[in-house]
Order: C-alpha cells, then structure tokens, then sequence
C-alpha cells in the first residue's frame, strides 16, 4: 500500500495523493461512498489501476484505526 499512495506538502498541501498524480485518497473514497464501482473510477481516471483503489481504501482503514499509515513522505 504504502508504495502507491504518497504525501508530500508540494502536492495538494500534503494531502494523501495517489503516487505520481494528484488524485487525493479522499476522492476515491468519496466516488466509492457515492456508489460508484472500481470500473466506473478507473474509467473516469484512467491513470489509477485497480490496486490504487484499494490502497486507498486500506490507507483509510489505518487512519480510522489510529494506525500508521504511510512511510513515504517527502520533504
């Protein structure tokens, strides 16, 4: 997970992205609480892959369990 989703203050104000655009975990996660399926996201950003998705749904869960839940942040 933590290889696909990367926070660096120059993007987004250092808002969980996924890594190498600037579509922010909680976008993902808002498209699939409005009920749109993997598909129907990757068809609108065809940059993310299946596994981005998930990621960011696996980022989520860590943050809602007061986990860590990334290594990788730039400076």
């Amino acid at each position: 997970m933590t290889e696909r989703i990367e926070v660096n203050p120059k993007i987004l104000g250092g808002k969980p992205v996924i890594r190498g655009t600037r579509i922010p975990v909680y976008l993902i996660l808002e498209l699939l609480s409005a009920g749109y399926d993997f598909k129907r996201i990757i068809e609108a950003y065809p940059t993310l892959k299946e596994e981005d998705i998930k990621a960011a749904v696996e980022y989520a869960a860590k943050i809602a369990k007061n986990e860590e839940a990334f290594e990788y942040v730039v400076p």
